[in-house]
């Protein structure tokens, strides 16, 4: 957001610059790790980014998750946290 035009004035003279800023790409600092629970338990998926409030998208093999009564979705600072609630066995 800081890429664009600046310039300095003097009254009669001025005297101007682009600034472009290339975005560093989002990467994983901490990964999700495997996790084996009880029927009937909740479970908390997290991994942690390299930058601040990304975009971040779940899913369940090629399904994507909202949040809902069963599914949690949180996004802390670098920390993108899914949140299951009551696993079932259709849930691995």
């Amino acid at each position: 957001e800081d890429t664009g035009e600046y310039s300095c004035d003097i009254g009669d003279q001025e005297t101007k610059a682009s600034l472009n800023v290339r975005a560093l790409p989002v990467l994983f600092k901490k990964e999700l790790k495997d996790k084996e629970v009880e029927e009937g338990a909740m479970v908390k998926f997290q991994c942690e980014l390299t930058k601040d409030n990304a975009t971040v998208e779940w899913r369940k093999g090629t399904v994507d998750l909202f949040p809902c009564s069963k599914y949690e979705i949180k996004l802390s600072g670098r920390i993108a946290e899914l949140v299951i609630h009551n696993a079932e066995p259709e849930d691995a």
